[in-house]
């Protein structure tokens, strides 16, 4: 089986020949920012399975891929980038892969949990334009944190938030238990938290699940945490909150259309903190994300050849 590393950036191409082992799939490496879908056709053709990071695969445009069966996608947000159903009823397999940078991801939540409660981009950003801005900041000890979803990136955060000295509050979508955490059910959550932090995937049924009703049920002056996906936040309503001070803060990491925008709303708002969909690059979760993809190409052609 022959496979493609269909949108390498030059640091990703540098992991991925690291962790090669002997007997990997043969992957070639392709270097691109951005892969056009009327591309994809040609650039596809002859390879079995390619490994994703960031380019989007409309069914049409796969449609035309006859040869390909597998797309391994890295990270688990596929769905922000194709429909795995339909892609399956082409013939064609997406994998994801979980669990690789939830230390990662959890730390930058912390980091911008705690840099919005201490306006740190405000300040930063008003120096840098010569003014000397100062804000006054929120103690986050003895606070109520609330996670949305529950599952490997959240139970860090809570591991972190509590050794911080912080209440943490929960709701998952089903029945889950850890220690120092209380489950609650999710209007609770929202009236009690001073931070709420998102932690579901995006499905069809989570698309903008904090829509106009769920913001206004926050605690009035809350930060909202999203290092999730933008798409579970309804857009409008949150600028509307932001701007009304229903809503204290918004720490986000992503965002509904990535890269966000020059002259987004997002980025005029004085109680917005924004990173670049970065929360999962580290050294130690893309090494582990790339060998994860590899041990899955590996399984592919065990199967293929068996």
């Amino acid at each position: 089986m022959k496979g493609l590393f269909l949108d390498a950036t030059e640091t990703l191409a540098e992991v991925f020949r690291a962790m090669r082992r002997d007997g990997d799939p043969a992957i070639n490496v392709s270097i691109q920012a951005q892969v056009a879908p009327g591309d994809l056709p040609a650039m596809l053709a002859g390879y079995d399975f390619i490994l994703d990071d960031h380019t989007a695969l409309p069914t049409e445009a796969m449609r035309a891929c006859p040869g390909l069966r597998h797309v391994i996608f890295l990270g688990t947000g596929a769905r922000s980038y194709m429909n795995p159903e339909e892609l399956a009823a082409l013939g064609i397999t997406v994998h994801t892969i979980k669990g690789y940078g939830d230390t990662a991801v959890a730390e930058h939540t912390i980091a911008l949990m705690w840099a919005a409660a201490r306006g740190l981009a405000r300040m930063d950003g008003g120096m840098r334009a010569g003014q000397w801005v100062r804000t006054e900041g929120t103690q986050l000890t003895g606070k109520t944190v609330g996670l949305i979803g529950f599952g490997g990136i959240a139970a860090e955060v809570a591991r972190i938030a509590r050794g911080g000295g912080m209440r943490v509050l929960a709701w998952n979508r089903t029945p889950r238990a850890a220690e120092g955490v209380e489950f609650v059910p999710l209007d609770r959550l929202l009236s009690e938290s001073h931070v709420v932090s998102l932690h579901l995937l995006l499905t069809d049924e989570t698309r903008g699940f904090l829509d106009g009703a769920r913001l206004a049920a926050m605690r009035p002056g809350a930060t909202l945490v999203n290092t999730a996906r933008g798409a579970l936040v309804d857009e409008a309503a949150l600028v509307a909150a932001l701007r009304s001070g229903l809503l204290g803060h918004a720490a986000l990491d992503v965002f509904e259309q990535e890269p966000l925008r020059r002259g987004h709303v997002l980025t005029t708002l004085d109680n917005v903190t924004l990173s670049a969909h970065s929360a999962f690059r580290t050294p130690e979760a893309s090494e582990t994300l790339i060998r994860h993809a590899q041990d899955i190409a590996c399984r592919i052609a065990g199967d293929e050849a068996g």
